[in-house]
């Protein structure tokens, strides 16, 4: 059955894998990025909408208006985020507000604006893509860590909360995953094909949970590539 898809951060990385298997499967993707200009060629059944997560006031405004020319909305795939490592101190006050604001505070808000209309529906998803790094705290990783146990945290608050209605809320956590992801980083995953995980892995899991059973619900599902190998560039 086909569904309509609302899935962050579409224009890149995992974003893009998802939207594309879903696409792939028949459904309708309205896919969103902070710069409309990303996205490439279209695709009948994909919409392209600009939504900046880091500019939370202009969120509930996007929101409404999906759901005004999408009523029949019933999944939210939340891929949208990126990273920034180092030690605390290295990190300006800016910096620290924009990060935890992209991967945590502007996904709680679009799920606040969205969740009422999802809760009118007999079925629907909500999936957050998070991190490994949401589960063990590492060094120079304080303030990604943080927004990722943050968003991990609301999930599973939220999955409470929503647990009379038809609405099922899923995280995925994925290791090292070969994308855009590392370019601005110093690090990246090593380059033989068991030391990282690819984006279309991700959207196999993220199929995987909406194909499931409605009364089922897939709480969290943890992604490791078989070989964890960090390779730091000169």
């Amino acid at each position: 059955m086909s569904r309509t898809v609302l899935v962050t951060g579409a224009s890149s990385g995992i974003g893009r894998a998802i939207a594309r298997q879903l696409l792939q499967l028949g459904h309708v993707v309205i896919g969103t990025s902070r710069d409309g200009r990303k996205f490439g060629h279209a695709h009948p059944a994909f919409i392209p909408i600009e939504l900046d997560l880091s500019r939370l006031q202009t969120i509930e405004p996007v929101a409404k208006g999906i759901q005004r020319n999408f009523p029949e909305l019933d999944t939210v795939i939340f891929a949208a985020g990126y990273g920034q490592f180092g030690g605390l101190e290295q990190f300006s006050f800016a910096q620290i507000e924009r990060l935890v604001t992209v991967n945590f505070t502007g996904q709680a808000f679009l799920t606040k604006a969205l969740l009422p209309m999802l809760k009118q529906k007999p079925h629907s998803n909500l999936i957050y893509i998070g991190s490994e790094a949401a589960l063990k705290g590492s060094r120079n990783g304080s303030i990604y860590c943080a927004s990722k146990f943050a968003l991990r945290g609301f999930t599973q608050a939220l999955r409470d909360e929503c647990g009379k209605s038809g609405v099922r809320v899923s995280l995925i956590n994925p290791g090292m995953v070969d994308t855009e992801f590392f370019e601005a980083l110093n690090f990246a995953p090593g380059r033989r094909p068991e030391q990282a995980l690819q984006a279309e892995d991700v959207a196999e899991a993220v199929s995987y949970i909406l194909q499931a059973n409605p009364h089922a619900v897939i709480d969290e599902i943890n992604l490791s590539p078989a070989s964890k190998v960090v390779e730091f560039k000169k």
